[in-house]
């Protein structure tokens, strides 16, 4: 297994102070699975790496709150309205912000808020893919069987080849994780690997990478 550079993109969904930070209104309910897998840390490890060996970064993340948002709407799927209701993500709030160590840097690519599940729909996502020559995509972020899971799913049908990386994700409990990555994961993802293999398919160890944060 090996990771071209030219045809390769690692794909952050979601990586908010909502989910990863202390502080976040998700943090009491994954922050177990997420110390327990080294979620955040892997993370670091996968953005760092795919820079350094020259993978393009997309980060595909969810509708920040705005006011107004779902004034007028006539019905809202779970997902929808419990952001609108909860503001959750809030443009402008701790929530709603980048986790700090996983925040974009000049050459990466921030595609359009996704007001659903999936990263791709109703965004630019598969644009800013297929302009790339992007045609294998590594998912990480937050959910596994959320937004991590949808996005997949949609890459599957664009025609995309999907690693997912079972310890640079989380889930609100162990047994959500155990369907993403055991149940439904073999039947769209190519690979479903953790990130000591994502890193060595980019050329890189999970030592080198650590070192290189530390810098």
């Amino acid at each position: 297994m090996q990771y071209d550079p030219r045809t390769t993109a690692l794909v952050v969904v979601d990586p908010y102070n909502e989910f990863l930070a202390e502080g976040g209104a998700a943090w009491p309910k994954l922050r177990e699975v997420v110390e327990r897998v080294g979620a955040r840390e892997h993370l670091e490890q996968l953005v760092g790496a795919a820079r350094a060996a020259g993978i393009t970064v997309v980060y595909a993340p969810h509708r920040r709150w705005r006011d107004g948002d779902g004034d007028g709407w006539t019905r809202a799927s779970r997902p929808h309205g419990a952001v609108v209701q909860a503001h959750l993500f809030a443009e402008g709030s701790f929530g709603g912000q980048w986790y700090p160590p996983l925040a974009p840097t000049a050459g990466d690519v921030v595609a359009y808020e996704h007001w659903g599940m999936g990263g791709f729909a109703n965004t630019d996502l598969d644009l800013q893919l297929r302009m790339r020559g992007v045609e294998r995509i590594v998912l990480a972020g937050m959910t596994a069987p959320g937004c991590v899971e949808s996005t997949a799913r949609q890459a599957l049908e664009l025609g995309y080849l999907i690693t997912l990386v079972t310890d640079a994700t989380a889930a609100y409990t162990d047994e959500m994780m155990h369907a993403a990555h055991e149940v439904t994961g073999p039947l769209f993802a190519e690979y479903i690997v953790d990130t000591e293999t994502v890193l060595a398919a980019m050329g890189t160890t999970a030592e080198e990478e650590v070192a290189a944060l530390a810098r």
